[in-house]
């Protein structure tokens, strides 16, 4: 009896491979070669499943992104506004392991999407998108009461966009001097100043 292959799984355990390629050698390292070798896979089996570098970096960058938001719609909330808006925000910076390649992965993309059109267009694409979460997130926090009613919502919606990409950058590329503990505090401690508090 043939074996039955789930080729969605194959195909994410192919980016999980191109990942750590990425996290090694950089997204110049992630060859279709390179990626099939880390997979113990063959070069042509992997091509079953992407026939390009390109199709490949870009299913990889996309699943970091589908990761994140998986994890995001899957959580518990506490009904507490505050810890929950902290909590979201833990999902976007290097908490622990797994968010650290996460962050890794993604800034070795974002680092590539200049000469890689469909990256570019990707990373653009997840950019919006997170500008639009930061925007809900500063929303809800003015409608609650829990910012200063005089908040420019699009402007700290940026400043809030910005914030975590910095802690992005320094966790990954500080992280002996940005713990995850250290993380933690600067967002609580952004949040305690748009509410005025502190």
């Amino acid at each position: 009896m043939p074996k039955i292959v789930d080729h969605d799984q194959r195909r994410e355990q192919l980016a999980e491979a191109a990942w750590r390629v990425i996290r090694r050698d950089g997204v110049e390292g992630a060859s279709v070669r390179s990626v099939a070798d880390e997979a113990g896979m063959s070069l042509g089996s992997l091509r079953h499943y992407f026939t390009t570098q390109s199709e490949l970096l870009e299913f990889s960058m996309r699943l970091v992104s589908e990761r994140v938001n998986k994890r995001i719609q899957n959580m518990t909330y506490s009904g507490n506004p505050r810890q929950d808006i902290e909590a979201i925000i833990g999902e976007l910076v290097p908490l622990d392991e797994e968010r650290l390649a996460e962050c890794e992965v993604w800034l070795a993309f974002v680092g590539s999407a200049l000469a890689h059109p469909k990256l570019r267009e990707l990373s653009e694409e997840v950019h919006d998108t997170l500008y639009a979460g930061f925007r809900r997130i500063v929303d809800s926090l003015i409608q609650i009461g829990m910012a200063r009613p005089e908040t420019d919502p699009h402007l700290e919606a940026m400043r809030l966009h910005a914030l975590v990409d910095g802690l992005v950058v320094h966790g990954v590329t500080r992280k002996q001097t940005m713990s995850p503990e250290d993380i933690r505090q600067v967002i609580v401690y952004h949040l305690d100043r748009m509410a005025g508090e502190g």
